[in-house]
């Protein structure tokens, strides 16, 4: 990647964390709950959910990200014994 590129990325990123994704700490309004980044600025629906759908949706997402983080460590767990996950041993 050249530099310009990773230039880019950097800015981005910096971009997101000072203007979109505020939190508390950084200044934001305090959001409906922990990990609330919307600020008011992308809804795609939510405010029009009951508080069990959202409570639900929320049980979810965390089951969800619970899965990926097992089935990641799964992964690095066969890198390190040197079991190929890959049919024919790539």
């Amino acid at each position: 990647v050249p530099a310009a590129g990773i230039a880019q990325i950097v800015a981005f990123i910096g971009l997101l964390e000072l203007f979109v994704m505020k939190d508390s700490a950084n200044g934001a309004a305090p959001g409906e709950f922990p990990g609330d980044f919307r600020n008011g600025f992308i809804d795609f629906g939510w405010d029009s959910l009951s508080e069990e759908e959202k409570v639900t949706k929320r049980a979810i997402e965390l089951n969800n990200g619970r899965a990926a983080q097992m089935g990641i460590l799964a992964l690095m767990v066969h890198e390190q014994l040197g079991v190929s996950l890959w049919p024919g041993g790539i």
